[in-house]
């Protein structure tokens, strides 16, 4: 840890960068690490959560306790470093709601930034025996998208940052993929669930409609191939969507044809 530190510390004195981020375990941390990051312009930390149940963590051999995050979440904080929680959705031995309460629970430790992982299960690894041997069956795909598209939601409104939402796209896990929640856009796909649920929201009965959205959200309002249209169509509604100059990101304006 302190060879790679004496790497990176240079550049922190000389003011080419601001500081320093890592990622650790929630039982890596104590007084002693956290001097030493300190002391090395370290000054944000993440820590891999990945879930708020015991017995998750225990199903899935994670190695530390949910209490072992909140008192590593105490430590970060009164040592001033900026305070990053991951967390994975659709884990062994998880269900819609321990996610959702896995959420809410990192909502209360009050994190500056999270990232979302949806499982992705893996040939040659733990989780890819008990997939293959059909111990491990995951929730479906939509009903994740439609999780963490709560859990975003959450998110942002408590005005902390989601700086991940899926697993970065890379040839290593699609050529090595058995199941699970990959899609190289993910994120996409889960604000479009969150615009769809507005404009449902605002429609009434089988009309015809015309969304206004903000110009960088209309890939969002229309959904991955167009998925929120055609969602629509077959609920008997026609919509178009425009984009509009004067709206901001995720703001809309929804207009019943007449």
């Amino acid at each position: 840890m302190t060879a790679l530190l004496e790497q990176a510390y240079p550049f922190v004195q000389s003011g080419k960068v601001r500081g320093i981020r890592c990622s650790t375990r929630p039982d890596a941390i104590n007084r002693k690490i956290l001097d030493t990051l300190k002391s090395y312009g370290v000054t944000a930390i993440e820590l891999g959560a990945q879930s708020m149940d015991d017995g998750v963590l225990l199903a899935n051999g994670r190695g530390h306790t949910a209490l072992a995050t909140e008192k590593a979440c105490g430590l970060i904080r009164e040592y001033g470093f900026e305070l990053g929680l991951q967390m994975m959705v659709g884990l062994y031995k998880s269900t819609p709601e321990t996610d959702l309460c896995t959420a809410r629970k990192i909502l209360e430790l009050a994190p500056d930034t999270v990232r979302v992982y949806p499982t992705v299960i893996l040939k040659n690894t733990g989780l890819g025996e008990l997939y293959q041997s059909g111990e491990y069956v995951p929730y479906p795909f939509d009903t994740a998208v439609e999780v963490c598209a709560q859990m975003l939601e959450m998110f942002d409104s408590a005005g902390i940052r989601v700086i991940k939402l899926g697993l970065h796209a890379s040839e290593t896990v699609e050529a090595d993929l058995l199941g699970g929640y990959y899609h190289p856009a993910f994120r996409e796909l889960c604000e479009g669930f969150l615009f769809r649920e507005k404009m449902e929201a605002a429609f009434d009965g089988t009309e015809n409609y015309t969304v206004y959205v903000s110009e960088r959200a209309v890939s969002k309002a229309v959904g991955q191939k167009k998925c929120n249209l055609e969602y629509f169509r077959k609920c008997g509604i026609n919509v178009k969507i425009f984009p509009e100059k004067t709206l901001k990101n995720r703001e809309i304006i929804i207009e019943k044809d007449v």
